[in-house]
């Protein structure tokens, strides 16, 4: 099995707003990438198993051919900065992702 940190060039997550954040994969190549978007092999449905969320609490999934590129948007649990929050930033929401096997 392979996982996604094996091919994609970067896996990583980041605040879009106090509120939600998004996971950003950019694959190395047009192949990889072409393969997992003809097959959408990334979709609502595997990110709200990855995150234990209901698959309609999964904002976008977004394809962007430019970038060779999928970007995910999903709600924060705790608003950024709100007590409880452990990740301000959302710099370490992307790790689910990483050893995902396909």
């Amino acid at each position: 099995m392979t996982t996604l940190a094996d091919i994609a060039l970067v896996v990583r997550s980041k605040n879009t707003s106090p509120f939600t954040y998004c996971l950003d994969i950019i694959f190395r190549d047009a192949g990889d990438y072409a393969r997992f978007k003809s097959g959408r092999l990334i979709d609502a449905g595997l990110i709200a198993g990855l995150y234990g969320i209901d698959r309609e609490q999964v904002l976008d999934v977004i394809y962007f051919d430019p970038a060779l590129a999928i970007k995910i948007c999903l709600p924060r649990a705790i608003s950024s900065g709100a007590p409880g929050d452990r990740d301000v930033y959302g710099a370490q929401q992307h790790a689910p992702l990483l050893l995902w096997q396909f």
